[in-house]
């Protein structure tokens, strides 16, 4: 499929403001919804609305059945060998925090992260100090530095690794890490927010222990998220949230739990969300994943050529192949903030300004936080010419 197709799917690019073409670049926060999506939440809500594996009517029976059609696709998509090794969850955030939670790290266990980490794969090993965890900090720098990991992981517990930094779009050599990791003896998760909806992920090849990623990033509805974790390490791991859903059977001083991954999705779901991420990932791999991969790398290099400018500080390294999909800059005597508002108010162009839940790096460096486009298969040439464009006449302001 080629980019002017696949905007056919996505009502919202229609859209003008104040009589222009929106513009929206800020799909590392947030991707746009295709029309299947929405299609498939309606109608869930106007066709048989109900609770999935509790009511044992049409409506529940149907409910049950699509939200297991899209695990089976989710599956399917990350190559996991069960569809029981998937767990739906909220967001990425959840899905490390279950892990953080459940896998009964205890005192004198080390735990690495890197120094680029969303505060999603920082905040909760920083909260587990208090019970005596160790977390250690591996500087990345522009290209990851393998020999220095082998030094760090040494006695590590865990190796929890963003795999697609959102602060500046570079990616870790993730199969070399596991292998390292593995050879040590220490388990790996990655946090695949940014790197899930942008290029092929096979969980078997890569051989990782537990993988995050978020719906909403990857054409999905808000509120869903997955994590994948190997079968035998899912069924050693305990309940980080209980209660409906996950009890087989309870008494007034006992509990037994469901079998996985049941007993790690307490509560109603959101069934109508999980039911449309199939349509996204059915979506994405009609565009191709290698397609996509290559659609971001090209938008990338035109971007870095046309703001290659003395004005422009680029945060991450200067060659484009190494950065994905994000363009994450700053203007010289420009706040970032302005450079974002005056984009929107100015041409319709939406990115993000701020610290982008990076804030450790941003304070590290000394930095108060950066301008931050990032596109999708939705965006063309054209789009990323105009934001070049608009990028230039702010320099000439100051």
């Amino acid at each position: 499929m080629d980019d002017e197709k696949i905007r056919e799917y996505f009502p919202i690019l229609n859209k003008k403001i104040k009589g222009k073409p929106i513009i929206y670049l800020d799909s590392a926060c947030m991707s746009l919804k295709p029309k299947p999506v929405i299609d498939a939440m309606n109608e869930y809500y106007l066709e048989y609305t109900s609770c999935g594996e509790r009511s044992s009517h049409s409506f529940g029976r149907k409910t049950t059945e699509r939200m297991e059609k899209t695990r089976e696709r989710t599956k399917k998509f990350f190559n996991a060998k069960n569809a029981s090794e998937i767990v739906f969850t909220k967001n990425t955030t959840e899905s490390i925090n279950l892990v953080a939670r459940s896998l009964g790290l205890k005192k004198g266990d080390k735990v690495l992260t890197t120094d680029k980490e969303h505060n999603s794969n920082l905040v909760p090993w920083l909260q587990l100090e208090k019970i005596g965890v160790m977390h250690e900090v591996v500087e990345w720098g522009d290209e990851f530095n393998i020999e220095n990991f082998k030094q760090k992981v040494k006695n590590a517990k865990l190796v929890s690794f963003v795999h697609t930094s959102n602060l500046d779009g570079t990616t870790i050599p993730a199969k070399e890490i596991i292998k390292t990791a593995h050879d040590s003896k220490a388990l790996v998760m990655l946090d695949a927010a940014q790197s899930a909806p942008h290029k092929r992920i096979d969980v078997q090849n890569l051989n990782v222990d537990f993988l995050a990623c978020s719906g909403h990033k990857m054409l999905g509805p808000t509120g869903v998220g997955v994590l994948y974790a190997k079968k035998n390490l899912l069924e050693k791991l305990e309940p980080f949230i209980t209660g409906g859903e996950t009890v087989q059977d309870s008494t007034y001083d006992s509990v037994k739990f469901r079998e996985i991954p049941y007993r790690f999705e307490a509560g109603l779901q959101n069934y109508a969300g999980i039911i449309a991420f199939k349509e996204a990932l059915d979506l994405l791999d009609m565009a191709g994943m290698d397609w996509i991969q290559k659609h971001d790398a090209k938008l990338n290099e035109i971007v870095s050529k046309e703001l290659n400018l003395p004005k422009i500080k680029l945060i991450g390294p200067e060659n484009s192949e190494l950065r994905g999909s994000i363009f994450s800059f700053n203007i010289e005597g420009m706040g970032f903030h302005e450079v974002a508002s005056m984009l929107d108010e100015t041409s319709n162009i939406m990115i993000r300004s701020g610290n982008h839940c990076v804030h450790s790096w941003f304070n590290a460096h000394g930095m108060k936080g950066s301008a931050r486009a990032s596109w999708y298969l939705y965006n063309t040439e054209d789009e990323i010419l105009k934001f070049a464009e608009e990028v230039k006449k702010l320099i000439k302001l100051v």
